[in-house]
């Protein structure tokens, strides 16, 4: 049943984002494992597409904010108004208030308003001066950034960074997939014929049998290892956190829903490592200057950490 439901989010979203399965099934679980998600490409790929098309999917509240330099957290989270007829104030609630939230080019805004997004992808919460709020569940950031484009932004620091679950990179279509995008660009591009396939009960139902799904100790004795190895790995400055430690657990656990098993495999973890890990982590100076890339450096990390051989009945 968990493999039939996640077949369709995917196969509704296949139908606006074109040869891009991989990609799509991390965003599924991102969204299972009550993450955020950063997509860092280049414009024209589809980011903002397959954010409209995911919301549309489950029938959850969307909206999409374009980050500007000019833009205050207030833009964000809301504010409160003064009412004449009442003599009080009133708080109007911001777009972070809806469940999928779009932040469009999240690094050209200051690092005050970048900040204001913190506690509620922590916490689902808002906190006002006067009050505190529950933000309806499920509830996820996605936000999109230009890794190409660097004048006139502000990188996001790692406290940020270590908030987002994944990072994924949607790329260039191959050719084939191409042309189909071109002779189907108005029927994708007004997503009239995206329908809702899961609603948010189910949703949030998908995500508690995530977090219930079984994990054995060696698989936890393995992430703990790839922890620990990227904090003592020679070619890296900064380590993982314990926060993406618990994250590849979760994105692990949420693989091993979407296909199908109640129990985590090596695999799964495996599968997780670079998008969970690779913006988290910080190349030391001299692996810079010799040009190493981080997914390589991921890739040495993996081979220093035995995998354990687990049964399937455990």
């Amino acid at each position: 049943m968990a493999k039939e439901q996640s077949q369709k989010i995917l196969e509704n979203l296949k139908q606006v984002i074109i040869g891009k399965e991989e990609v799509l099934e991390k965003v599924l679980i991102a969204l299972l494992a009550k993450g955020h998600l950063l997509i860092e490409d280049v414009p024209g790929v589809g980011k903002t597409t397959l954010v409209k098309a995911l919301s549309k999917t489950m029938d959850l509240s969307y909206k999409r904010v374009q980050f500007t330099p000019d833009l205050m957290p207030s833009d964000i989270i809301g504010v409160n108004i003064y009412e004449p007829k009442t003599g009080t104030f009133a708080f109007k609630k911001g777009p972070i208030f809806h469940q999928v939230f779009l932040a469009d080019e999240i690094n050209r805004t200051s690092p005050k308003t970048q900040s204001s997004l913190l506690q509620a992808m922590e916490e689902g919460e808002v906190s006002t001066e006067d009050k505190h709020y529950v933000l309806d569940k499920p509830f996820m950031v996605l936000a999109t950034q230009n890794p190409l484009e660097y004048q006139g932004t502000f990188p996001l620091p790692e406290a940020q960074l270590d908030r987002f679950l994944m990072r994924l990179s949607l790329g260039y279509p191959e050719k084939n997939y191409e042309r189909e995008i071109l002779r189907n660009h108005k029927t994708h591009r007004n997503l009239d014929h995206i329908q809702a396939v899961v609603n948010q009960e189910e949703i949030l139902k998908m995500q508690k049998e995530v977090e219930d799904l079984h994990a054995h100790d060696d698989i936890l004795d393995y992430i703990v290892g790839i922890i620990g190895v990227t904090r003592s790995y020679e070619d890296l400055q900064l380590g993982a956190s314990p926060r993406a430690g618990i994250d590849l657990l979760k994105t692990a656990r949420a693989k091993a829903y979407v296909s199908g098993r109640n129990y985590v495999i090596p695999d799964d973890v495996k599968a997780m490592v670079e998008s969970v890990l690779a913006h988290r982590l910080m190349l030391s100076p001299e692996a810079k200057i010799e040009g190493r890339r981080i997914e390589d450096v991921l890739e040495g990390v993996l081979k220093r950490v035995s995998v354990p051989v687990i049964a399937h009945d455990q």
